[in-house]
């Protein structure tokens, strides 16, 4: 039996930022802009929900999350329901999911959302909840969280090919210039300049406060549908056309090298030899640029530009709005914050929107067919790509 074709309809995202709601009420709140943004959904059509959060167990204490979310939602999921964690990959893991249930046949219409309120009281513990993505007992006594960590990347990006803090600055100025035309980013209304990106305070050297994401909390839901059901919700739905995903360590000591992302090659690889595309057919990309030099190896390791070239690519506006793609058109992980398990269902939903022509000129792909997501999670160590296109043939 061939898979069956599988289609994203529609979706929405809640105000990002330091939310004094709580998890359920993001839910809440994602849940009703989902039906607001999806007019032709009801409640009971939909038979599966997949909910994507790295760590409520910690910030919001709470587990057994997924029934939570179906109930704060106003859903009653009949044939799947389950919570995937994948760290900052959570949400995409979610429409992945999905994705594979209903080309298998075990569900037509599913939601997935991603939740995360990472702001609480104690800054330090937020810190502390953070490190458990790494290998606790061996990368954390070590201080290998992930700003000491990225850093590291870009040193040793920087010693190998010379690439420039002004070059790690272009893309933080380009991803919080698209922020500005999105008002459910974090950074919406605040502008930075490449000088000002250039005298902010140190995090880790290299990388300034401008150059690293930022704790958020905030929510995202798509619906994704079997073929037969596509043209009930939308006229233009983005089809899901190739998905791959690559994990190679855990533990630092095992990563090799710091600036080739064998993992991405191999995901990456993966999702567009399915899709039967090639990065240069791409029209837009949804990146994981937690830091400034994950957009710049993220370049380089999809084929985009030559190992060691990804600063130049950055610096040249080669990703930006009449370059070669559009990257990060939403205003990125930089410009919009990073809920860890919504980051990735965000990324779907600016695909949608991209293609159904719904976003500000400013940030608009001209005329978008085939689009790429891209999450990292942890060091680096895991990446999972997702495509998305038109239709296509039988």
């Amino acid at each position: 039996m061939s898979a069956r074709r599988v289609a994203l309809v529609g979706g929405a995202t809640t105000k990002w930022g330091v939310r004094p709601a709580t998890w359920s009420e993001l839910a809440q709140e994602v849940g009703a802009a989902l039906f607001r943004a999806v007019p032709a959904l009801r409640a009971d059509d939909v038979d599966s929900l997949f909910v994507g959060a790295a760590e409520p167990e910690r910030f919001a204490f709470q587990s057994h999350v997924a029934p939570l979310a179906a109930e704060q939602m106003g859903l009653k999921p009949h044939r799947i329901l389950q919570r995937t964690e994948l760290a900052c990959a959570s949400g995409q893991s979610a429409i992945r999911s999905a994705y594979a249930a209903i080309a298998a046949g075990l569900s037509d219409v599913a939601v997935a959302v991603g939740i995360e309120k990472m702001n609480i009281p104690s800054m330090a513990e937020a810190n502390t909840a953070m490190g458990c993505v790494m290998d606790r007992p061996w990368d954390g006594p070590h201080g290998a969280t992930a700003p000491p960590f990225f850093a590291m990347v870009a040193q040793r990006h920087m010693l190998e090919y010379g690439t420039t803090e002004e070059q790690l600055a272009a893309v933080s100025e380009k991803n919080h210039r698209f922020a500005n035309t999105n008002p459910y980013a974090q950074f919406y209304e605040k502008t930075f300049s490449r000088d000002k990106l250039m005298r902010l305070p140190l995090v880790a050297p290299p990388l300034k406060l401008g150059d690293c994401s930022s704790m958020t909390d905030g929510a995202a839901a798509v619906v994704l549908v079997a073929e037969e059901f596509a043209r009930r919700y939308s006229d233009r739905p983005a089809w899901v056309r190739g998905t791959g995903q690559y994990s190679d360590f855990h533990n630092l000591a095992n990563a090799g090298s710091l600036t080739d992302w064998v993992g991405l090659k191999h995901a990456a690889r993966e999702a567009l030899s399915m899709a039967k595309i090639s990065v240069h057919d791409l029209d837009l990309a949804e990146v994981h640029d937690c830091f400034t030099i994950s957009e710049i190896i993220e370049y380089e390791s999809l084929g985009l530009c030559a190992p060691g070239e990804g600063g130049r690519f950055a610096a040249d506006g080669r990703g930006d709005v009449g370059g070669e793609l559009v990257v990060n058109p939403r205003g990125g992980l930089l410009g919009c914050g990073h809920p860890l398990g919504a980051t990735g269902i965000a990324q779907a939903v600016e695909v949608y929107q991209q293609f159904a022509r719904e976003v500000p000129a400013a940030r608009q792909a001209p005329d978008p067919e085939w689009a790429l997501v891209h999450n990292l999670s942890g060091s680096a160590n895991v990446h999972s790509v997702m495509v998305y296109g038109p239709k296509g043939g039988a």
